[in-house]
């Protein structure tokens, strides 16, 4: 008996670019900036004092009971929001469904951060002293995000979290993948959420700095790239993807986004935050999914890389894409979205796999906005897709993540 065939049926997100799929795919389209100043809490000691944040964000609005509000971090209220999008999205039929064979697996990649650091200030200050909240560790651990959405439905299939830094979410979209291919589920919400604008999360990343520090121009400050680009854009959200077997999607006559045709993972084995600096590593696992997938270099018509606008990851990946796909490379598209909604962290690739499968969807590559000078490093004969989107068919689309440590994922999706 061979693989069983994957499919995408359901999507659901709230980002810095929309708290709807349609809202974030709009604003992929019109190529608009996430980026705002941080009111959260006070910056001024900070080196970078913005992101892309979620607006206006009303977990009520999406079905979060409002009594369990302060027993969940917002990293999971976003999970929780976007994965009731995503099955209300795929009409699944939840008195139908064997829910023993329906599982959720996100990934995330530093989980309740913000819900720790509330109750280690508070603690410190005086204000809980002696009692922290008996809700924060399951606030603070990463896998409460899916196993509250397990609780929701009844989903009793598999259930975990993913940690692997930046590749978390497309970690856990693999093993979606892999256990629907092995006849382990028959349905599985997969992707990733992540709340990290946080004291501690800007503050560490400035100091190791990871993030951009251009206050002045903050709405353009992610810029994949330009040669002035300076370091990444924090950003937060969720994205939650409804991947079921083929033959129980048609089945139940369901709507077919995307085919998830394969998935790639590797290691760097070289330095905890740096990539190989001629791409091998990036090369590698782009070579595996399509191996996974069964397809050639030249079948990609799409690429959205993991482009994190720093100076050393952009040169990186661009020269692994040239390594696996040659003159092609000229031919096809690639970009990076995080130049509007920023990096997600654990949940980026679960965002950037809409955005892929948007591009299927729409014959529309999103843009890498914010473009403005060359590096002399970058090889601009391949198509960037600098600051505009490019109307093109788009049947197979190749979406990259690397996280800190070295981990490497890829997976692809094709139109069905």
């Amino acid at each position: 008996m061979g693989l069983r065939r994957v499919v995408v049926t359901g999507l659901g997100t709230i980002n810095p670019l929309g708290s709807t799929v349609e809202e974030y795919f709009s604003s992929l389209d019109n190529g608009v900036s996430g980026a705002e100043l941080i009111t959260a809490f006070d910056t001024s000691r900070f080196k970078t004092r913005f992101a892309c944040t979620v607006k206006n964000f009303d977990p009520a609005a999406h079905g979060i009971d409002r009594k369990e509000l302060r027993r969940i971090d917002r990293f999971a209220q976003f999970a929780m929001a976007a994965a009731f999008q995503a099955v209300a999205d795929s009409g699944l039929d939840l008195e139908k469904i064997d829910k023993d064979r329906a599982g959720v697996i996100l990934g995330s990649g530093i989980g309740g951060i913000g819900s720790l650091t509330e109750e280690l200030m508070g603690y410190c200050e005086g204000e809980h002293i002696p009692r922290f909240s008996p809700f924060l560790i399951t606030k603070m651990i990463s896998d409460m995000a899916p196993g509250l959405i397990s609780i929701h439905y009844g989903f009793a299939g598999p259930n975990y979290t993913t940690t692997s830094a930046c590749a978390s979410s497309s970690h856990a979209m693999g093993d979606a993948l892999n256990l629907i291919r092995l006849g382990k589920a028959d349905v599985i919400l997969t992707g990733g959420a992540e709340a990290p604008v946080t004291i501690p999360s800007i503050g560490g990343f400035n100091a190791s700095k990871a993030l951009s520090t251009n206050n002045d121009e903050y709405r353009t400050a992610s810029r994949p790239f330009d040669v002035t680009r300076d370091g990444f854009v924090m950003g937060e959200g969720s994205a939650v993807l409804v991947f079921e077997e083929l033959e129980h999607a048609l089945a139940r006559g369901a709507r077919i986004y995307a085919e998830v045709a394969g998935a790639g993972m590797s290691a760097d084995a070289y330095h905890i935050t740096a990539p190989l600096p001629d791409g091998s590593g990036a090369a590698k696992v782009m070579r595996l999914a399509l191996d996974d997938a069964g397809l050639r270099p030249e079948d990609v018509d799409y690429i959205n890389v993991h482009g994190t606008s720093t100076p050393l990851g952009d040169v990186a990946e661009l020269k692994g894409v040239r390594t696996v796909f040659g003159d092609h490379a000229y031919r096809l598209s690639i970009s990076s979205t995080k130049s509007m909604h920023g990096h997600l962290l654990g949940a980026a690739g679960a965002v950037e796999a809409l955005a892929c499968i948007h591009a299927i969807q729409s014959s529309t590559v999103p843009p890498t906005i914010n473009f403005r000078h060359e590096d002399p490093e970058i090889d601009y004969r391949m198509d960037l897709t600098l600051n505009h989107p490019r109307r093109r068919s788009v049947r197979v689309a190749l979406n990259n993540t690397f996280g800190f440590g070295g981990h490497n994922s890829c997976l692809i999706f094709k139109a069905y």
